[in-house]
């Protein structure tokens, strides 16, 4: 039922964390790094269970890293430059320009630039280390979507990263749903919380929207601004993630993946879930001037190469079922601080008690 008594506001979350005065700490690089440290303490622990020590793992996240943000970085300023970047260097100088490339306080970071940069860097790393280069990608998927889906709120919060408006538009631009339509959506059909309808209510551009108070700051008192609820596409990509995750902590513990498949589980996943969710989203990036989007083009290139790196893994490389990688390591000390691995339960794998009670009773 749509509520005539709700309040429509423009007033966004306020999108930094800590104001030091000589510099800023935005929510959107804290989400990520709740990302990073989540998905740092899930490669430690299963990385141990894998055979490879905690000093590569660190090792390699140091290095690996800040490659892959300089990747997701790139990423989208090449596929931007012409539209946002080389104004700048043409209208303020070469500083002013490449002052703006590498400020990301506001967002501008593209997935598919880091992942590319993360999964090269680990390939050479591992050669250079001795570390099992499937090991290490399976270590790195779960830990790729738990982090995905933490730095999308942080889309979140500067308000980006969001679907078109709730109902669409018609042919003239004018809202095809009120304000009262569109919130009824995000609070009784996605029953979403109130601080994230409220802060779905965004004002993209003047001719787009209704005119509503305008409470964010700077405003005076009285102002209003043309503004509307925008289908939080953040978080059903954040959403699709975390399944995935779960999905993907599900399946290490059966025997029917073998070692190195799970980038080939995240390559297909998260490729069909953004597949999807682009086709909604407005700020997508385009190949020069085709009309094609970037994302939904690399979805179709990385499902691809996932059904071909399944063919590779069973055909070709023939790596050992993944619970045979951590049934090898039961009992070994991987980084010598006298902690060796514990029994790790297998779905559908009996015991050793249960082993042998049906070892008596076969006896008997």
């Amino acid at each position: 039922m749509i509520s005539i008594l709700a309040i429509h506001e423009f007033d966004p979350i306020r999108n930094i964390f800590i104001d030091f005065g000589f510099v800023t700490w935005y929510k959107y690089s804290l989400m990520i790094l709740i990302g990073i440290v989540i998905a740092v303490v899930l490669g430690l622990r299963e990385g141990k269970k894998l055979g490879v020590k905690g000093s590569d793992i660190i090792d390699g996240i140091l290095i690996v890293v800040p490659l892959s943000i300089v990747g997701t970085r790139l990423w989208y300023v090449i596929f931007e430059f012409g539209n946002r970047y080389l104004p700048t260097f043409q209208n303020k100088g070469f500083i002013a320009g490449l002052t703006d490339v590498i400020n990301i306080s506001d967002g501008g970071l593209a997935i598919h630039g880091g992942f590319i940069t993360a999964f090269i860097a680990v390939y050479f790393y591992t050669k250079k280390k001795g570390v099992n280069v499937f090991s290490a990608f399976d270590i790195m998927v779960p830990g790729f979507l738990i982090a995905q889906a933490s730095g999308r709120w942080g889309n979140f919060f500067n308000q980006e990263a969001h679907g078109g408006m709730i109902g669409g538009v018609n042919d003239a631009g004018t809202p095809l749903l009120d304000l009262d339509a569109q919130r009824s959506f995000l609070e009784e059909t996605l029953h979403l919380p109130d601080f994230v309808t409220d802060n779905m209510l965004i004002s993209e551009r003047p001719s787009a929207g209704f005119m509503v108070p305008d409470l964010s700051p700077g405003a005076d008192a009285g102002d209003l601004i043309r503004a509307a609820y925008y289908h939080p596409t953040f978080l059903y990509e954040s959403i699709w993630n975390i399944v995935g995750f779960i999905i993907v902590l599900l399946l290490r513990r059966t025997k029917w993946v073998k070692s190195g498949e799970f980038l080939a589980f995240y390559l297909i996943w998260y490729s069909i879930g953004r597949f999807f969710i682009e086709e909604m989203r407005t700020d997508s990036l385009y190949v020069l001037n085709t009309g094609i989007r970037t994302a939904q083009l690399i979805s179709i290139l990385m499902i691809i190469g996932g059904i071909v790196y399944i063919y590779l893994i069973r055909k070709v490389f023939k790596t050992k079922p993944y619970y045979e990688v951590i049934k090898e390591f039961e009992g070994v000390d991987v980084d010598g601080n006298d902690k060796p691995n514990k029994p790790t339960k297998i779905f559908g794998e009996k015991s050793q008690e249960q082993n042998a009670t049906t070892n008596e009773e076969e006896a008997l």
